[in-house]
């Protein structure tokens, strides 16, 4: 068991624990929480899991309508996670999830797509698959690139958007809503005081940059096979490609 006092020294010294706490990284995860609020209006049951930290304490699982909320992350670092694991190896029963919340997880692990397929397992049917990230070609993509520890902090790579998608049509998902948000710089200090989250959610009539990350909500599809009974031929009316005789009554000769 770690200390209380080691876990909290670890989480000042964290890099994007740290980053959190600037006008910038807590501007951006109020966002995402007022953003989830909405996307979660519509899900419901008993148990969500959210699959990773981001942001410190639980923001984003505030809006949340399903029951009970829970969340898994690699290290206990500033997130108030209720179970340690490994994003690719959940320590969760199958089929057992109403709702899977990948907070930018996927950017952040060596191997994104078996934290999809581990998302998939826990889910039930018709269970709900939500994923934020950064847009490659975006200006927030692009300093995530440049940077050389990577942007926000620790960040391994920029997921597109389009390769999500198609991991999910492998995994018979449908998309069911794409949402485009975060319109400031990622040089900027954060929006100004008294403009809440409107330059990072929607797109001012001067703001020259286009929106650089995304949220995306899909359902995940299960097709029942319906059994179909095999047909009892009858016997063929041609034998060895001649015409079977059929039997006839005589009509009797007086």
């Amino acid at each position: 068991m770690v200390p209380a006092h080691s876990t909290h020294s670890a989480d000042r010294n964290n890099p994007l624990s740290v980053w959190w706490q600037t006008s910038l990284g807590a501007s951006l995860v109020s966002a995402e929480a007022e953003l989830l609020a909405e996307a979660l209006e519509d899900v419901f049951g008993w148990e969500m899991l959210q699959i990773g930290a981001w942001g410190p304490g639980r923001h984003l699982l505030t809006g949340s309508r399903v029951r009970r909320q829970t969340v898994l992350a690699q290290s206990a670092f500033g997130c108030g996670a209720d179970v340690l694991g490994r994003p690719s190896q959940l320590p969760v029963t199958s089929d057992s999830v109403d709702a899977v919340l990948l907070p930018h997880t996927l950017e952040f692990e060596p191997d994104p797509y078996a934290i999809v397929r581990e998302a998939d397992r826990v889910l039930v049917a018709e269970g709900k698959l939500l994923v934020m990230g950064f847009r490659p070609w975006s200006a927030w993509g692009l300093r995530a690139r440049a940077s050389r520890d990577g942007f926000p902090p620790g960040m391994r790579r920029v997921l597109p958007e389009r390769r999500l998608r198609d991991w999910l049509g492998v995994l018979g998902y449908e998309v069911v809503s794409d949402q485009r948000y975060l319109y400031c710089s990622p040089w900027s200090s954060g929006p100004k005081t008294g403009d809440g989250n409107g330059p990072l959610l929607r797109r001012g009539i001067v703001n020259p940059f286009p929106a650089s990350a995304y949220l995306l909500k899909a359902r995940k599809r299960v097709y029942t096979l319906t059994p179909i009974r095999p047909r009892f031929r009858r016997e063929p009316a041609v034998i060895g490609g001649l015409v079977k005789p059929t039997t006839r009554t005589t009509r009797q000769q007086w």
